[in-house]
């Protein structure tokens, strides 16, 4: 049956009228939406073409906000640079012709360019696929390499991954006696297509999806269209799909990817294939989107943001923000080479050694043990540049295989077991290790939830354990390959200060842990920084009650220890597990999370004397990650009198931006004249330079800079030692440097502050959990202190609900045996505390928090139970 094609009817949502066009090419005819008219009328010339091609059994509808938000970036009160946008209807979808004919991968390409011819596109032109228009686009774009200036992709795939099936959805799809019935009877395949979308598309939405596909006769393009899966190498398409992926493996323009990670049809292996067919790709994980990303997110910006800082870039956009590279510091091993002539202690791992003593492990061990490791993980074919995701307890083991991965130029991925597993998983497929090193239990998570890359067992297990768990090598394989290697007189590789070197995860407290990218000069400048603010050294002992500092140790050239317990929950450490490793490191330095520090309060009372005489050789004492109390300061500084206690300020993309000591916060609280509130943070260390990002009327960062004091806004910073950006997140990366020029590199943070006079930094809270009430903009720590301060130091929470702009303010604390509304004492008691009007005051046993310090309080899931439980819903605990 053929049916000519046909303009959509008009006020579908989202999608303005006057794109469509009717163009015949192929000898068919083709329905496509093109703005190119638009800016024609408006006297706009396009600088280059976005070319749309959707999958199946979408249509061109797929890209109405692409269309859309580059018609209003052209013709706005501020234009841009014009962009064309063209979005095909393929042949025999969407509202284009159905003629009847079976087309296949090689036609689609071959038709799409002769429409191209048609419209006369002279280039530059941008390919934008989603599923199996993915292919179709890149066909497109390897077949006019003159035209083509970049590439985009939504969740596709250029190629099966080998050894992998086709996914289940389509193989189910393809089942004999399935594929009629499930394409072409019946609305099934679109149905749930269009199902996959969460949060699930609008009523509305979904019939605009539904409309060209009303019959079985117009739904026999979907019927083809899996059919034309190349399933096995004998398939008819299955030779084009080999000509376009080998093809796309040629092409040098640049790339993005934007990948929604719950995807049933195409998974991390799909993604890890088209990367390494186009390694130069930028990439952006949205987390918890799905197959239908352009209806999941956002994307159209990013998309169109990208063309034009990557496509139309500013003059001399090639010279990149000085960070320091141009003179890199010794490389983060070296202390650790130089000290391996000593016979001093390097490590000490706590309860290891025989009987439950305390294991040493000295420099010249641990050096042999580097270098071994290092040697053996390049006999088993770690090159540099892969990718060696560690999970290992914090330990000597680890810190080993550690420095023997950044040695030989491996980017070592390290996210926290305190994750949880569905976080850590989240972050490893992320990250697509090249390697995995793990002891047992995350070697069997590895096996059962598919977590990619190569096993290395830290233990040495049975052939029986090792192949059911697909294990290659454990560490002491390693180590023999090393010693060979080293016998043979094999050098290592040298990697660069510009290298990738780490990868190291955020805490997850403000969304989706993000993986953090530094260089090896990033780490070596992290390192000095670090050395130079607290006087770290050979002679220094420290005790991590956060690994990071115990990663960083041999770094540092001083001795390191991790106390009993688990680093991972920071509640869980004991005073005594504290002043244990204390003595056994001689420890002049103690790093510990607010949570660790309370808890170490909390059970003192169990020190023996001999422990509390070791806590009296600290000497300085850092604890950070979120605020710490005075009155926990205090009580700390009663167990190590002789220390300084410190509150650095920081975070995984920056370690150490400002300091402050206990005298200075009691300082600040007396000289802090404008009265906003928040954490006294301290002064920036050197080297280090804070700015201020003023909030607008809707809470919202204006993006102009200022070091004048009083003036609340997002906390910008810059240093030698930043991260050089977030892995596979190109819109939060970008979004981050966005006060980055040409001779400064800058971070913006997230977090919302002042400077006072003295210049020194104030937190009050994240930029996520500003509130707008009909007064104005409110930041919430501030308030939560006076509160704390009322109540007798229970935690509290400041959170909004209602629309923004509207917000009522609701305080919570922590306390009590049932969440609900505070008794009528303590309410009392925080209304006044708060000096603003409240709406309630709600009370909960326990606050959430994060799950690497146990201190940052989850003030967005507070905000949705307080919002849930005022509107009279069964809402339990936050």
């Amino acid at each position: 049956m053929q049916v000519a094609a046909a303009v959509p009817p008009s006020g579908l949502p989202g999608l303005p009228d006057g794109h469509s066009r009717i163009v015949r090419a192929a000898g068919a005819e083709w329905h496509l939406l093109d703005n190119g008219t638009a800016l024609d009328a408006a006297g706009v010339t396009p600088i280059g073409t976005l070319l749309c091609v959707h999958g199946n059994p979408t249509w061109s509808y797929l890209w109405r906000r692409l269309i859309t938000g580059a018609t209003e970036a052209a013709l706005g009160e501020d234009p841009r640079p014009a962009w064309r946008v063209v979005a095909v209807d393929q042949l025999e979808m969407g509202y284009s012709a159905r003629t009847g004919r079976m087309r296949r991968l090689e036609d689609r390409v071959a038709e799409l360019g002769a429409l191209t011819d048609e419209l006369g596109l002279a280039g530059p032109v941008v390919t934008v696929g989603h599923d199996w228009g993915g292919p179709v686009s890149l066909g497109w774009a390897v077949d006019h390499p003159d035209l083509l200036a970049g590439v985009v992709l939504l969740n596709t795939a250029v190629h099966q991954p080998e050894g992998r099936p086709v996914p289940m959805p389509l193989r189910a799809a393809l089942a004999p006696g399935v594929l009629d019935l499930a394409t072409q009877s019946t609305p099934a395949f679109l149905e749930t297509t269009l199902s996959l979308a969460r949060p699930a598309l609008a009523p509305e939405v979904r019939e605009a999806f539904r409309a060209p596909y009303a019959n079985p006769d117009r739904r026999r393009g979907i019927h083809d269209f899996v059919a034309d899966i190349p399933a096995s190498p004998e398939h008819a398409s299955a030779p084009e799909l080999d000509r376009i992926a080998a093809g796309v493996a040629d092409l040098t323009v640049p790339a993005l990817v934007l990948w929604g990670p719950r995807d049933p049809v195409f998974g991390e292996a799909h993604l890890r294939d088209l990367l390494e067919r186009i390694p130069h790709a930028d990439v952006h994980r949205a987390e918890g989107a799905g197959h239908l990303l352009a209806e999941e997110r956002e994307y159209a910006a990013i998309v169109l943001d990208w063309v034009a800082e990557t496509l139309a870039p500013a003059p001399h956009s090639d010279v990149r923000p000085s960070d320091g590279r141009e003179a890199p510091s010794e490389p983060i091993w070296a202390p650790m080479e130089r000290n391996a002539r000593r016979g001093a202690p390097a490590l000490i791992d706590m309860g290891a050694g025989a009987d439950g003593a305390p294991r040493v492990i000295r420099w010249a061990t641990l050096a042999q043990r580097v270098d071994e490791l290092a040697h053996g993980l390049v006999a088993a074919g770690v090159r540099p540049g892969d990718r060696v995701s560690l999970l290992v307890p914090p330990s000597a083991d680890l810190t080993a295989v550690l420095y023997a991965a950044v040695r030989v130029g491996a980017v070592v991925v390290v996210a926290d077991a305190g994750l949880g597993v569905r976080g850590l998983g989240r972050a490893i497929r992320g990250a697509h290790p090249d390697v995995i090193v793990g002891a047992l239990p995350g070697l069997v998570a590895a096996r059962a939830l598919g977590w990619p890359g190569r096993r290395i067992s830290v233990a040495t297990l049975s052939r029986t354990l090792a192949r059911s768990l697909a294990v290659e090598h454990s560490l002491g394989d390693l180590r023999r390959l090393g010693k060979a290697r080293i016998a043979g007189g094999s050098e290592l590789p040298e990697p660069e200060p510009t290298d990738a070197a780490a990868i190291l995860f955020t805490s997850g407290s403000t969304g989706p842990a993000k993986g953090v990218r530094y260089t090896h000069g990033q780490l070596s400048a992290l390192r000095d920084a670090l050395a130079r603010h607290y006087d770290l050294g050979p002679d220094t002992g420290i005790v991590a009650g956060f690994a990071p500092f115990a990663l960083l140790g041999p770094a540092l050239g001083a001795r390191s220890v991790i106390p009993l317990g688990d680093v991972t929950a920071p509640r869980t450490l004991t005073a005594s597990a504290v002043a244990d490793a204390a003595e056994a490191a001689d420890a002049t330095v103690l790093f510990l999370s607010p949570a660790a520090l309370a808890n170490v309060v909390a059970t003192a009372d169990a020190l023996r004397p001999s422990q509390r005489a070791a806590l009296t050789r600290i000497r300085t004492v850092l604890s950070a990650g979120a605020p710490v109390p005075v009155h926990l300061l205090d009580q700390v500084g009663e167990l190590v009198p002789n220390a300084t206690l410190h509150t650095p300020y920081g975070m995984t993309e920056g370690l150490l931006m400002t300091d402050i000591t206990l005298e200075g916060i009691r300082d600040a609280a007396t000289t802090d004249a404008d009265g906003t509130g928040g954490v006294c943070v301290g002064s920036p260390i050197d080297g280090v330079d804070v700015r201020i990002s003023p909030l607008d009327d809707d809470g919202r960062p204006t993006g102009r800079l200022t070091t004048d004091p009083g003036v609340t806004g997002e906390i910008v910073v810059s240093a030698r030692h930043l991260r050089d950006g977030y892995d596979r997140l190109w819109a939060v990366d970008r979004l981050a440097k966005a006060h980055a020029t040409l001779e400064v590199r800058r971070h913006s943070t997230g977090d919302v502050g002042h400077l006072d006079a003295e210049g020194r930094l104030w937190v009050e809270g994240r930029l996520q959990h500003v509130m707008v009430t009909a007064d104005g903009v409110v930041t919430p720590v501030g308030f939560e202190q006076r509160i704390e301060t009322a109540t007798g130091g229970r935690r509290a929470a400041l959170v909004g609900v209602g629309p923004r702009g509207t917000q009522a303010l609701v305080a919570i604390v922590e306390g009590g045996r049932a969440p609900g509304l505070a008794d009528a004492d303590l309410a009392a008691s925080v209304r006044a505390a708060a000096s603003r009007p409240l709406a309630a005051v709600l009370t909960t046993p326990s606050l959430p928090t994060d799950i690497r310090h146990n201190s940052k309080i989850d003030r967005t899931a507070l905000a949705h139970w307080a919002d849930a439980l005022l509107r009279g819903e069964q809402a339990g605990r936050p």
